[in-house]
């Protein structure tokens, strides 16, 4: 999936505070993994000059996030971080085996992590929640097969981290 080309961070909805959140997630992630930053740092900087409105303007420019739910996106950070190794290994098996997980967009990788780490804690938001938050942000970031391919690894990760959310339910 290395070499899509991508067309930049798309807005959250208005009045989707959550969503920004992820979308500033996933720029995080992808910013303390290419910079080699502390998490901590890039969440501190990213809540300093990133998020909420710009008074020059209120817009995605510059990759501003301007309506977060600013404990969401730490959340998700910090949770991607801290779980690195075990995520990565969770989102190494859901990806074709002659496909590591060094091999995808960096940009993508973010995006599986931040998801991933959702996915880690149980129950909370819901699986296919969390699935179609990232798919849209995956449509907002790529214009080629990413998405697609993010949709088959993000259902993959949720039945194999929520497999409760997915188990049958019983006919009656």
């Amino acid at each position: 999936m290395s070499g899509g080309k991508g067309k930049g961070p798309r807005p959250a909805p208005s009045g989707r505070p959550r969503t920004g959140a992820r979308v500033a997630a996933v720029q995080a992630l992808f910013q303390s993994e290419q910079a080699g930053e502390n998490p901590e740092t890039v969440i501190d900087q990213f809540v300093r000059h990133r998020l909420g409105p710009n008074e020059a303007e209120d817009s995605f420019g510059e990759g501003r996030v301007p309506e977060v739910d600013a404990k969401l996106f730490a959340r998700i950070v910090r949770t991607a971080a801290a779980r690195i190794e075990q995520l990565d290994v969770a989102i190494a098996a859901a990806l074709a085996k002659d496909w590591p997980l060094e091999k995808l967009d960096p940009v993508l990788r973010a995006l599986l992590r931040a998801a991933a780490g959702e996915l880690s804690v149980p129950h909370e938001p819901p699986a296919r929640v969390v699935i179609n938050e990232y798919l849209d942000i995956a449509n907002g970031f790529f214009v080629g097969d990413e998405p697609r391919f993010a949709n088959g690894v993000l259902d993959a990760l949720a039945r194999s981290l929520r497999a409760d959310e997915f188990a049958a339910a019983p006919r009656g």
